[in-house]
């Protein structure tokens, strides 16, 4: 068995190594996101453990050893999962290791910028000890949160907005508009939440659909001086339209961990306003999610090649037929 990480940036691969080693396996870090690179480093490779390398059809075919490709966190939208199914390459990720992880980040994202934390502290570091530049600041009690996408990481980002006072808005496209959830949660349609909103908070996964979900249109129908916070995916949000809709004033804040391009360059225009709060793709981490995420991560790809059903995967149709299944 022969595993192979693309590429990582985990001050550590021990938790993976161990998983391997454990199964008899040989494990081998390429630390590349080219493609060219990826299949130069990959030649025999069992399975493949990916963070931001693009697995597509060129690389899958250019690999034909390769039985599972397995990904670190919750998206998938790196991996052509078509060309994989095609293929019979199993496809996995670990969708629950950090539920309350992002959902903290999320609460903690809103909370700093109802309250101006990060535009009171660099006022202070300037000399300034007034609330000019926060202001206005709500309570949390006469506030409205709109889950955009109410998923594991959205369902707990609601649970804990709902339990510090906030009235919660939900959309999912699994909801009817006008239903209360079990959890007392009223679901509503897009054009409500963003209408009604005043903070949203996005936890909807990147597709064809998502992709600049939420652009010039959207922000316009927001409400005046909403809030956003992004813990999802970049893409959702057209990052140029969100600093537009900043500069124009109609959002009084802003907290994005995740944008289209990573990491977020120095000068990016998001980093000029003090009323953004920026996190560098930090939503997922706690002591306790890391360590479960890289041993999950590992253990499914070392279950498929060893001809065992993982944990998690996303065509298990695989399993019966073409490489997964040899």
């Amino acid at each position: 068995m022969r595993i192979v990480v693309t590429d990582c940036d985990h001050a550590t691969l021990d938790i993976e190594r161990d998983v391997v080693a454990a199964a008899g396996g040989d494990f081998t870090l390429n630390q590349t996101n080219a493609p060219a690179d990826v299949i130069a480093g990959a030649q025999g490779a069992d399975g493949l453990i990916v963070q931001y390398a693009k697995i597509t059809r060129e690389v899958l075919e250019a690999l034909p050893d390769v039985k599972v490709v397995s990904r670190y966190g919750v998206g998938v939208d790196t991996v052509d999962i078509e060309a994989a199914t095609e293929l019979g390459v199993a496809v996995c990720n670990v969708p629950d290791y950090g539920t309350e992880a992002v959902s903290d980040h999320a609460i903690a994202l809103i909370l700093g910028a109802i309250r101006g934390l990060v535009n009171l502290d660099r006022g202070i570091r300037r000399g300034e000890h007034d609330l000019g530049p926060a202001l206005p600041i709500r309570q949390f009690s006469n506030q409205t949160v709109g889950v955009l996408g109410c998923g594991r990481i959205g369902s707990a980002t609601a649970r804990k907005a709902a339990a510090l006072g906030f009235t919660v808005l939900v959309h999912d496209v699994l909801f009817t508009p006008g239903e209360v959830r079990p959890e007392g949660w009223l679901a509503v349609s897009r054009e409500q939440l963003l209408a009604e909103s005043d903070v949203i908070t996005v936890h909807t996964p990147l597709d064809a659909a998502s992709l600049h979900l939420l652009d010039d249109a959207a922000f316009a129908a927001m409400k005046p001086g909403a809030i956003l916070v992004n813990t999802a995916r970049g893409g959702v949000v057209d990052s140029d339209a969100l600093v537009a809709a900043l500069e124009s004033g109609r959002l009084h804040a802003a907290g994005i961990d995740v944008l289209e391009e990573e990491p977020i360059a120095a000068d990016h225009p998001l980093a000029r306003f003090d009323n953004v709060i920026l996190t560098p793709h930090a939503a997922f981490y706690t002591e306790e999610s890391y360590s479960e995420l890289k041993r999950r991560t590992a253990e499914n790809a070392v279950d498929v090649v060893a001809g065992k059903r993982p944990r998690n995967i996303l065509n298990p149709e695989v399993l019966q037929a073409g490489r997964a299944a040899r």
